[in-house]
């Protein structure tokens, strides 16, 4: 059985909170102990290059989150864990996807839009104010580090659901262009560790500055539980036990003692016993990381090399791969005469029956994304069936006056017109 890859990364702009553990790091570390998995995780540098013009705030994150993944139990002989600025095929990989992905598709990115809507709500004549090409590419920069690695499994929260579905949409588009050489990505998003409350009740996120550091002092951790907002029910008097004091409570107990303290709420806790319980409880469980975390902080030629082995590792994998890529954009040596397109019919005799399937996928999403305008335009129409009947006709005239490459493309475009609009032909 073929294993499945699972790849995720964390931007380096900030102390890891108990949110980001919760939520990422330890459902990747879970899953990097399950043998039926290939996982690749890394420390996103380039992309905290996007939101942060801070270079000492990027230079401690990395260092802060390279030593929380090894603190937590990262078996790095399971699980290949890099830096992405020590992997230079990801780079070259994004230039290529850049050079195949539509101007339009870009502007449709949930974070591009939100910006462009920042500046219309202030006032702003140029909506691009402000914006830069980072965080319009921002979406190809992350489709480059999943194909990269053909990752299967993206484990991501729902706002980032958009990036994966343009990965997939960037990978069709290549492997119908070029060489079916890019696995369709698919996102996985755990609704329970989506929503990890913070200090305040909300999302716990850097963005509301609501967060707990995951490896806080004890002090530290007592202080900042105690800050988290509750209501005015008094000891004694019942409360809701869906609370934010029993949602981190659920997160890290057993199932047994998430049912006890459940019920120590029904019965009326006091807030303040409530916290106390959940400090001592959260302070046992992390002492042992926060301590090994320290020891690495203190000795951060460990972690580097770590992060060189995995590098090495990794690059085992993206180097002969963008060889591959690179053939079949036709970046070769002078004397390489060799055709791409052969190259591809040994690989679909190789494949199997899923692999076909998925490239299939691929290649059809690909061809949908261009002829997606002609779709429309057939919607638009007062009379739709005459409308089809006329494009069909067109493009049909189109694939005669065309040759090789680019008729088989025209074809392969009018064949799922045609599949698309049978209903009005």
């Amino acid at each position: 059985m073929t294993k499945k890859t699972v790849l995720t990364g964390i931007t380096t702009t900030g102390t890891p909170h108990i949110g980001n553990y919760l939520g990422a790091i330890k459902p990747a570390i879970d899953a990097s102990e399950n043998p039926a998995f290939n996982s690749y995780f890394f420390l996103a540098d380039f992309h905290a290059l996007i939101k942060c013009q801070e270079p000492e705030r990027v230079a401690r994150s990395t260092r802060e989150i390279a030593a929380t993944w090894l603190a937590l139990g990262l078996d790095t002989d399971k699980a290949t864990f890099y830096r992405q600025t020590d992997i230079p095929e990801i780079t070259e990989l994004t230039w290529i996807l850049t050079c195949q992905t539509s101007k339009g598709l870009m502007n449709r990115a949930h974070a591009y839009k939100a910006a462009v809507d920042a500046n219309r709500d202030a006032g702003k004549e140029d909506l691009d104010d402000g914006i830069t090409m980072g965080l319009f590419n921002y979406p190809i920069l992350m489709a480059a580090d999943i194909l990269m690695f053909n990752a299967d499994i993206i484990p991501v929260g729902k706002d980032q659901i958009q990036h994966i579905e343009m990965a997939r949409d960037i990978a069709g588009r290549f492997n119908h262009n070029f060489e079916s050489l890019f696995t369709l990505p698919e996102a996985q998003v755990d609704e329970e560790t989506q929503l990890i409350p913070g200090l305040d009740g909300r999302k716990m996120s850097k963005s509301y500055n609501n967060t707990i550091p995951l490896f806080s002092s004890s002090d530290d951790l007592r202080k900042l539980i105690n800050q988290i907002v509750t209501d005015t029910r008094e000891p004694g008097e019942p409360k809701d036990p869906d609370n934010t004091l029993m949602h981190l409570y659920r997160c890290f107990a057993t199932e047994a003692e998430s049912e006890a303290m459940r019920q120590r709420f029904v019965e009326g806790i006091g807030w303040g016993d409530a916290k106390k319980e959940l400090f001592e409880y959260l302070d046992a469980q992390l002492s042992a990381p926060r301590a090994r975390y320290n020891e690495l902080m203190n000795d951060l030629g460990e972690v580097e090399a770590v992060l060189h082995k995995g590098a090495e590792r990794a690059r085992e994998y993206s180097a002969p791969f963008l060889d591959k890529v690179r053939h079949a954009v036709g970046i070769r040596s002078l004397t390489d005469t060799s055709s791409a397109q052969k190259k591809a019919e040994v690989k679909d005799k190789e494949m199997s029956a899923e692999e076909i399937a998925r490239a299939e996928e691929g290649r059809r999403r690909a061809i949908l994304m261009q002829i997606r305008p002609l779709l429309e335009r057939v919607e638009q129409a007062e009379d739709k069936a005459e409308a089809a009947k006329a494009l069909v006709a067109e493009k049909t005239a189109e694939v005669e006056t065309l040759k090789k490459k680019a008729r088989q493309k025209a074809q392969n475009e009018l064949d799922l017109l045609t599949e698309e609009l049978s209903a009005l032909l």
